[in-house]
């Protein structure tokens, strides 16, 4: 027997087939794998199945992300967009009102990225270094309400504010995966962590959120932050 019930969090659901329990989201391209994840179908919606060892944003989902600024009606700016495994995800949520401008620097790789956004008219594909936000920015046509961050650089606290400056205003939320070993790959961790969250507190972010994605993404630390002051 199946089940597909509405997660806490507006556009997830968690699918239950057979004892097994899974995060989804509702495809907005019925028929559409995006990246060989498999699809249910309930009632007249078909649902994606969304692994967290796929996607950093699902494993801190998984890992009880309290605060989940992405919703439908959203405008997303994702770096580190990759061939879009999340990015699909994250087009599903925000839907036919929202848009994702995804940013991926690997020419070779946005390839796929450019594909998907053909089947997605809600997915905006931007090759470029998200290190030189003023580069992309006249493609950026929205006001920016989520900032999601999942690059492979050194200096991923500086990348993720000089991108929320650029296209952000007051009360706008960031969402980062920071990658350690990208950082430094001698030191513990945690003291990497603990950098870069200084690092995000000191450019005046208000950090809201920060989960350890262990097991699940080794040496990955999911964070959310805001500009300005945090209301509840």
């Amino acid at each position: 027997m199946m089940e597909v019930k509405p997660h806490r969090h507006p556009g997830v659901f968690v699918v239950h087939v057979g004892g097994r329990v899974s995060l989804a989201t509702r495809s907005m391209v019925k028929g559409q794998s995006v990246y060989g994840e498999k699809t249910v179908q309930f009632d007249d919606d078909e649902y994606r199945i969304w692994a967290p060892r796929k996607s950093k944003l699902a494993a801190a989902l998984h890992k009880g992300l309290e605060r989940m600024p992405i919703r439908e009606g959203v405008n997303v700016l994702y770096l580190g967009a990759a061939s879009g495994t999340t990015v699909s995800h994250v087009s599903d949520i925000v839907g036919a009102t929202g848009t994702v401008y995804a940013v991926e620097f690997s020419a070779r790789i946005a390839r796929e990225l450019v594909q998907l956004a053909r089947t997605r008219d809600n997915i905006v594909p931007i090759v470029a270094d998200a290190r030189h936000p003023v580069r992309y920015a006249p493609i950026v046509s929205d006001n920016i309400e989520v900032v999601y961050q999942d690059v492979a650089q050194p200096d991923q606290a500086s990348i993720l504010n000089d991108n929320m400056q650029e296209f952000c205003c007051e009360g706008a939320y960031g969402m980062i995966a920071i990658k350690a070993r990208s950082i430094d790959s001698v030191i513990d961790s945690r003291h990497v962590f603990d950098r870069e969250v200084g690092a995000l507190r000191g450019y005046g972010l208000n950090v809201i959120e920060t989960i350890n994605l262990h097991p699940l993404e080794k040496d990955h630390l999911f964070a959310v932050v805001r500009i300005g002051e945090e209301n509840g």
